[in-house]
């Protein structure tokens, strides 16, 4: 998508369509009071020639202030657009870049439906022009994504370009900078994406290695991908437990980015789970929805578009991004409940629950990432059904053994827009999967999943400063949304790499 900086009056461009905000400046505390108030609409862009093209629409009771609303005139007085598109951004007190992120996305949903290949839109003068630049660029290149890469019937719909009406005071240079950082973490949520929505036949360990190396080729990372016989030699005894009942051979795939200039020390540690599918194992999972299980390797995925996003941004420290890739299948060779694995680190696990298998190529792959220098820690994992009856599908569940990482990692979070929750990790739930047999359980019953399964991670972090996000919930968007296409979401991504830009900032 080719988006272009301009500091027009947004009356003056020749376009397709313009786009603009609609926001309700009504008082929220007198809403409460007077449940039949009205709303208080206004297009949030200073041009008078758009406030006036827009006035009688707005002042006709048609439009209501609900977020992602949009009303579309063909020929607007005093414009040069062919059409201006009113988007719906609620209440003016609230709206915040995660919701212009998603204006955004839903300009390019709405107008790429009906055909149009390129539009305008305008910055809210609300805003700090490179946050609302930011966000309206990133939430227009997720939103031009689609899904259906396999009907026949697919239709040629994207849009190909874009501009940003930023304001005529603003730093056009600056904004264009901002717009080249905001296309390339967009892109590489995409590709994220991309990589999760592959049916599992068609992203296998190998082929998701394959596609790990061509990407590092093409941005200037190492790579390196080890097999069966490498995961064995080095006793990843936790990830070949998962790897073993499958005929498709895993993969260990290792991203480095070492910058020159770097200091030593902070060395970043990405480990995301690459489940490419998960029967369950043994333990096999109910047929209804089992077709989604293809998403489960969605936290290797998006280590491998931090990574991508890295590269390309080139922040001034070190990181290292692990990939623990394999099926998860029953099989005469696979393992079974009551086993006992010994993981890399040397500890021992009792395996009460053979579908609890991704907590057990990241105990590995955490290990690993220490061995290889990591001083800090963030694992990203469809983990649990657990996390999604704690938080529904909205929010992610965030981890942390220290308080200090959590406080950077949330700062992060919250500059990203992506919407995370806390959980705790009260050392009374080690009790919950200490094993009779061995050292630890691999589960520790029905109640506290997502936490007793974090427990589980946290013995392999140790005393290194970790963050554990378990994006189970969210990593699949269930239904097509104004904004987002149906299918994987690319969460934590942006949040991932704002943390690791944040230790050279």
């Amino acid at each position: 998508m080719k988006t272009t900086i301009s500091l027009s009056t947004p009356s003056h461009p020749e376009t397709e369509a313009l786009v603009a905000v609609v926001l309700d400046h009504a008082d929220p505390a007198q809403n409460e009071k007077n449940k039949q108030a009205k709303p208080q609409l206004k297009v949030a862009a200073k041009d008078a020639t758009v406030q006036s093209a827009a006035s009688e629409l707005l002042s006709s009771g048609e439009v209501t202030p609900k977020p992602f609303e949009t009303n579309l005139l063909h020929n607007p007085a005093g414009l040069k657009a062919k059409r201006l598109l009113l988007i719906g951004g609620g209440s003016a007190n609230k709206f915040s870049s995660y919701e212009l992120r998603r204006v955004a996305g839903t300009a390019v949903r709405t107008l790429k439906s009906r055909g149009i290949r390129s539009f305008a839109i305008i910055a809210p003068p609300s805003f700090p022009a490179d946050e609302a630049v930011r966000a309206m660029v990133e939430g227009a290149v997720v939103g031009n994504f689609d899904s259906d890469y396999y009907r026949s019937d697919r239709k040629d719909q994207k849009i190909d370009a874009i501009t940003i009406l930023a304001g005529s005071k603003a730093d056009k240079a600056a904004l264009e900078r901002a717009a080249v950082e905001a296309i390339i973490i967009g892109e590489s949520q995409n590709f994220t994406r991309d990589l999760v929505n592959e049916p599992s036949n068609r992203m296998t360990p190998t082929i998701l290695a394959d596609r790990a190396k061509k990407m590092c080729t093409e941005v200037g990372l190492k790579c390196e991908v080890y097999g069966p016989d490498k995961i064995k030699e080095m006793k990843m005894g936790a990830f070949w437990s998962v790897a073993q009942g499958s005929d498709e051979p895993p993969a260990l795939i290792v991203m480095k980015y070492e910058p020159a200039g770097a200091p030593a020390e902070p060395v970043v540690g990405l480990v995301g789970k690459g489940i490419t599918f998960d029967t369950g194992g043994i333990s096999i999972k109910p047929a209804d929805g089992m077709e989604k299980m293809k998403y489960d390797m969605a936290g290797g995925a998006t280590m491998m578009g931090v990574m991508r996003a890295i590269a390309l941004l080139k922040p001034k420290v070190k990181v290292i991004g692990i990939v623990c890739a394999t099926e998860n299948m029953p099989s005469g060779h696979a393992q079974k409940p009551g086993d006992v694995q010994i993981a890399m680190s040397g500890k021992s696990i009792e395996i009460i629950n053979t579908d609890a298998e991704g907590r057990l190529v990241l105990a590995d792959g955490l290990h690993y990432a220490k061995q290889l220098g990591a001083t800090h820690l963030v694992d990203a994992a469809t983990l649990t059904g657990a996390v999604v009856v704690a938080l529904g599908m909205l929010n992610a569940g965030v981890f942390a053994n220290d308080d200090a990482i959590y406080g950077r990692f949330h700062k992060a979070n919250e500059e990203a827009g992506e919407k995370m929750w806390r959980l705790p990790l009260d050392d009374e739930y080690k009790e919950q999967i200490r094993s009779s047999i061995a050292d630890i359980m691999n589960t520790g019953g029905r109640w506290g999943g997502a936490i007793n399964a974090a427990m589980f991670l946290q013995e392999f972090a140790e005393d290194i400063p970790w963050i554990h996000l378990d994006i189970a919930g969210t990593a699949w968007v269930e239904e097509q949304k104004p904004w987002i296409a149906k299918g994987p979401s690319g969460i934590a991504l942006r949040s991932i790499i704002q943390f690791v830009r944040s230790f050279v900032q």
